[in-house]
């Protein structure tokens, strides 16, 4: 905690580490767990074994036999987020095991309870989010060797084998490859504060090449993600239970609520990466793709969310460079709204691969999933076949995120 004795000695702006942020890993948890106490081994060993109970059909009467676990016993930050990644986890195991039209509406207490107090302590919803499945969801395989996607692993897994494996990977390096440009807001911001235009166009320039680099991370989604892999078995495990039709009346959680509640499914929406960007940028996302994003806020750990505020709060970078007259400050921030417009359409390329494209080969039975088939293997899964994971329509919702960053150029 930080104390200060005299009024004049303020926090300076943006330190990483008043926000649970890394100097080395950013967003990413930087050296998650990969088992909890003993106490909770009933827990760990349904959720190392969740592809073959979800293929087998047999995890609900796992979780109906599961004890009722009290979560008294997780102590910090690192046991309390694995808790949350095995119980959300297995959540979206036991709502989809049976496909998108065998789901259930109530999930049982000894699931439901310590689910919702885990999220309460953590500050986070009941339901797998982008704050589990990527950034606490990584473990070197060699200890002491490189963050690369050949030394990572998983923790946990759904079905979906090796897809699944690079999904959630090629996901993790997207989030590393932009801790140089989290970096850079905070050096930019003392810069602005303390009138330094040299430091502030360097820290632009650093902006810019790590959103390149986020760039590159996610082209490799096409050497590691089959889409029909990720069309047919791994998407449902994403799926929440808010404007999703498979699930229309939410879900019921035993135990906290005897009314049903409704989340969003995991989201690239809820990194919170592209939020900082886009505050720092001034860029200003329009209508309902605006009311989208602000409330995929709520789903990243509030440490998070409140560094995405102090920029919010801190002197218009955007301001800055148009009152500035300075022709090379405002190239330098021009390329990094280019940058981030860049790396916008090139997800959407994505997004037609593996949900649009994979969808239509689906229908036409042309799909045919490899590793770790899941409940959807039969039948591709219909419900969300225009909608992300997140609920959004999603092309619209795209293009529109990509072209209101676009008109945040100064001309």
């Amino acid at each position: 905690m930080e104390t200060s004795e005299g009024t004049e000695e303020t926090p300076l702006p943006l330190a990483l580490t008043r926000f649970q942020l890394s100097e080395e890993y950013g967003f990413l948890l930087p050296h998650p767990l990969t088992e909890l106490p003993a106490p909770y081994g009933p827990w760990m060993e349904i959720a190392h074994d969740l592809p073959q109970l979800i293929a087998s059909r047999q995890l609900r009467s796992q979780v109906h036999q599961m004890p009722q676990l009290s979560t008294r016993h997780l102590r910090g930050r690192e046991e309390l987020h694995l808790a949350h990644l095995v119980l959300s986890f297995i959540t979206m195991g036991y709502i989809w095991q049976e496909g998108e039209e065998g789901s259930v509406k109530v999930l049982p207490r000894n699931l439901a309870i310590p689910f919702w107090e885990v999220s309460q302590a953590l500050g986070l919803p009941p339901i797998l989010s982008h704050a589990d499945f990527v950034l606490a969801n990584w473990r070197r395989k060699d200890p002491n060797g490189s963050l690369e996607i050949e030394n990572l692993d998983t923790i946990i897994s759904l079905p979906g084998g090796e897809s699944l494996r690079g999904f959630i990977l090629v996901t993790l390096l997207v989030e590393k490859a932009a801790v140089p440009g989290i970096k850079a807001i905070v050096r930019a911001t003392r810069a602005i504060l303390q009138l330094d235009e040299e430091t502030l166009r360097q820290a632009l320039q650093e902006l810019a090449e790590a959103i390149g680099d986020m760039s590159e991370a996610l082209k490799r989604m096409h050497d590691y993600v089959d889409p029909a892999v990720f069309y047919t078995v791994i998407r449902i495990f994403l799926s929440g239970w808010k404007d999703n039709p498979a699930m229309p009346q939410g879900l019921v959680y035993e135990g906290v609520s005897e009314e049903p509640m409704a989340y969003s499914g995991g989201s690239a929406a809820q990194s919170t990466v592209l939020h900082a960007f886009d505050e720092f940028l001034g860029i200003r996302h329009s209508g309902e793709s605006n009311a989208f994003l602000h409330r995929m806020r709520d789903y990243m750990p509030p440490p998070h969310r409140a560094f995405v505020e102090e920029i919010c709060r801190a002197p218009s970078l955007k301001q800055h460079v148009l009152s500035s007259g300075d022709a090379g400050l405002c190239a330098a921030f021009n390329q990094c709204v280019s940058a981030l417009a860049d790396f916008r359409s090139y997800h959407i390329t994505i997004v037609t691969k593996y949900i649009t494209i994979a969808a239509a080969k689906a229908k036409a039975g042309r799909a045919e999933p490899g590793d770790g088939a899941g409940p959807s293997a039969g039948k591709p899964p219909s419900a969300l076949e225009t909608k992300g994971t997140g609920g959004s329509h999603i092309f619209s919702f795209l293009k529109s995120v990509r072209d209101t960053t676009r008109e945040g150029t100064i001309s």
